[in-house]
């Protein structure tokens, strides 16, 4: 018998999606997909489409997803799906925690928020996957590669931040591997890409300089989104 269909299916927020690095086609969850060999030709013959020419792609990720958005709009159109997905990427909590920026005790509750509203979504996640489906967590990243120089991002100081986003990431990461998902270093391949390389506040899909991963302040760019579907492959394919 032939294999099933792969499905893949992107939830969370604009970490996943193709508004900010130029367009359709051009997010981190799409090249996943389909490379672009013309801007990455390293990655020639490394997507799942390559795999398998029959794969199916939803995007349901959205631009602002937070938890919420996850629980309420995305897993039902998940559910809705006339498939089960063989593969779900998740990225989600960076606009939670921006709902408490500059407050951290605030931020702290929010982290619990997260684990426990993705615990959820994880639940539900599993019961529609299809045999042997993959689940892989996103973690967040921080523009200000760990510097919490919050001036050159535009934003009012707040020294805890770097602090904060990693008990974000520990707290992903623990939900993940009790559900048996794989974990996309995201924040880990990111780091050194924010205000140490450039400007995040810039609008710019692709700056000049590469190196340069953000776009205003928050969102990967061209170039970040080749980090973003890097960290994903490598949670495909480096995970037990």
């Amino acid at each position: 018998m032939a294999a099933a269909q792969p499905v893949y299916v992107a939830l969370g927020d604009s970490i996943s999606i193709d508004d900010y690095a130029g367009g359709p086609g051009r997010g981190g969850c799409s090249l996943l997909v389909r490379n672009r060999d013309d801007d990455f030709p390293e990655w020639s013959g490394r997507d799942l489409l390559t795999a398998d020419p029959r794969t199916a792609f939803s995007l349901l990720a959205t631009d602002g997803a937070t938890t919420r958005t996850l629980l309420d709009a995305q897993l039902p159109r998940l559910r809705a799906l006339p498939a089960r997905p063989t593969l779900v990427s998740v990225t989600i909590g960076g606009n939670d925690l921006l709902s408490a920026y500059g407050d951290t005790v605030g931020a702290r509750a929010v982290v619990a928020s997260v684990q426990r509203a993705l615990d959820r979504a994880l639940g539900t996640v599993a019961t529609l996957l299809a045999p042997s489906g993959r689940v892989v967590v996103g973690t967040v990243y921080d523009p200000s590669d760990g510097t919490a120089d919050a001036a050159r991002l535009g934003l009012p100081p707040w020294p805890d931040a770097p602090a904060v986003i990693a008990e974000l990431n520990d707290a992903l990461r623990a939900v993940a591997v009790r559900h048996g998902a794989a974990v996309a270093e995201i924040a880990r391949r990111f780091h050194g890409h924010g205000v140490l390389a450039g400007d995040p506040a810039s609008p710019e899909p692709r700056p000049a300089r590469r190196g340069s991963w953000f776009c205003n302040v928050i969102e990967p760019n061209a170039w970040g989104a080749d980090g973003v579907r890097a960290a994903l492959w490598a949670a495909l394919h480096e995970a037990p």
